[in-house]
């Protein structure tokens, strides 16, 4: 199956432990990511925490595709580093590796995003993918500035 990788990054004016922790609760996804509409079935074990994050998808109108995927968070390097393995139906995996740098006052978070997918669904997986990815650092930048 087909893989593609991208980084996309942004200056934040929070210290990195604030967005850290912001970023280990899975709570937190909720509109930060703006198809993820719920998360459930939260199991925190040792330095690991897994839940299922509901995406929707509108269709046409009302009609509306609730995608359950499950989602492992890691954390190898506590306050620097956050790694989110995704399972997603139709065979799609993600792995997303945020990175948190000290920068002039602020945070330097870069998130790099790898992607598996089968061949078909290339133009929903990466288009999506890109557009989510983008949504999230500019949200989490306007989160850390106003609170």
């Amino acid at each position: 199956m087909p893989t593609e990788e991208f980084t996309h990054d942004v200056t934040v004016p929070a210290p990195a432990a604030r967005i850290f922790a912001h970023l280990a609760e899975p709570e937190s996804y909720i509109g930060l990511s703006p198809l993820l509409v719920a998360v459930r079935d939260i199991v925190r074990d040792g330095e690991e925490i897994r839940y299922v994050a509901v995406e929707r998808f509108r269709i046409l109108g009302p009609l509306r595709w609730d995608n359950p995927i499950r989602v492992t968070m890691t954390f190898p390097e506590p306050q620097r580093r956050i790694v989110s393995e995704v399972r997603s139906p139709g065979n799609v995996r993600l792995t997303a590796t945020v990175e948190l740098t000290p920068k002039d006052g602020g945070t330097h978070v870069a998130e790099t995003v790898r992607v598996t997918y089968p061949k078909l669904l290339r133009p929903l997986v990466i288009g999506q993918a890109t557009k989510v990815q983008r949504h999230r650092l500019a949200e989490l930048a306007r989160r850390m500035t106003v609170s």
